[in-house]
């Protein structure tokens, strides 16, 4: 049977999630992590389902997909399936017919497991490289020190210091109350804690979401952030601590984050908090003029 192209319902989004916790496992090669589409709920279930795509056989999902923004596709592949002949071919004319809805633009970038082969054949059909990534990774299978701050985490109740720190970390964030709210209601969050951290003085200097993918598998640390006010103090080295700390007691056997190399400085926090870089990856970028609309939902990232 051929490849299905699926765009799920928010009664969907539950399947798509539960492939990609099956989907993790230490030593994966970069891909998408459940708390991505968690993270993305912030935006609502409704813009969430507007976001994700699979592709399937025999009612099988082999890769999920969500458009984190309007040109680029964040996809992964099923263990075993990254060589897959027939679904590459069908991900990439997917991706190069406007037609599909996937990436109808002109400029595009698509972010897929390095190796798969469909980043070969995108290769091939002109697309180029994009700017480097680097994964980092830190091993849970002993305890983690203390992060040498206080550490709350964080419910509804709150929920606006959370926000609020965040707000302050990212000059274009538009994180409220109520888009915590509709990221705390979200399926995947049921494996997640937001933490603050604060200085000696009671300021709420940084915060992160870390979100698990079950027992015995690596957990994501998506997002982080340091306020403006109170960089260069080692808060983001603490907070990071903190968010591993977070992961083991959910049961992970690993924390994970990536950052753009070019960003030295988060690339140097994480490793002071004991996260080992891996090798770098990059997102494949179509140049090209542009065709018509994007598909996907043009909302601030952070």
């Amino acid at each position: 049977m051929a490849i299905a192209l699926g765009k799920p319902d928010v009664d969907g989004l539950s399947g798509a999630v539960d492939v990609l916790r099956e989907w993790q496992y230490d030593g994966a090669p970069t891909q998408l992590h459940p708390g991505d589409l968690g993270w993305f709920w912030r935006f609502g279930a409704e813009a969430t389902a507007a976001a994700v795509r699979t592709w399937s056989r025999n009612g099988q999902i082999l890769a999920v997909g969500l458009l984190d923004g309007p040109e680029l596709l964040r996809l992964t592949i099923a263990p075993g399936a990254q060589r897959d002949e027939e679904l590459a071919r069908q991900l990439v004319e997917d991706m190069t017919e406007p037609r599909r809805g996937v990436l109808v633009g002109g400029r595009a970038y698509l972010e897929a497991p390095p190796g798969s082969l469909v980043q070969d054949l995108l290769s091939e059909e002109g697309w180029n490289a994009d700017e480097p990534w680097t994964p980092l990774c830190r091993d849970l299978a002993e305890p983690v020190e203390d992060p040498g701050v206080r550490i709350e985490v964080i419910g509804p109740e709150r929920a606006h210091v959370r926000t609020a720190v965040q707000r302050a970390a990212f000059d274009r964030s538009t994180f409220t109350d109520e888009r915590w709210r509709a990221m705390a209601a979200g399926y995947p969050y049921a494996d997640a804690r937001c933490l603050v951290a604060y200085d000696d003085q009671d300021n709420a200097v940084a915060a992160a979401t870390v979100w698990s993918a079950g027992p015995g598998k690596p957990g994501l640390l998506e997002p982080m952030g340091v306020h403006r006010e109170h960089r260069g103090h080692g808060h983001g080295k603490a907070i990071s601590v903190a968010a591993a700390a977070a992961l083991r007691e959910l049961g992970s056997s690993s924390a994970t984050v990536c950052t753009p190399s070019a960003n030295a400085g988060a690339v140097a926090t994480y490793t002071s908090a004991g996260f080992r870089p891996r090798p770098e990856t990059r997102d494949r970028r179509r140049d090209a003029e542009a065709q018509g609309p994007v598909s996907g939902v043009d909302l601030d990232m952070k």
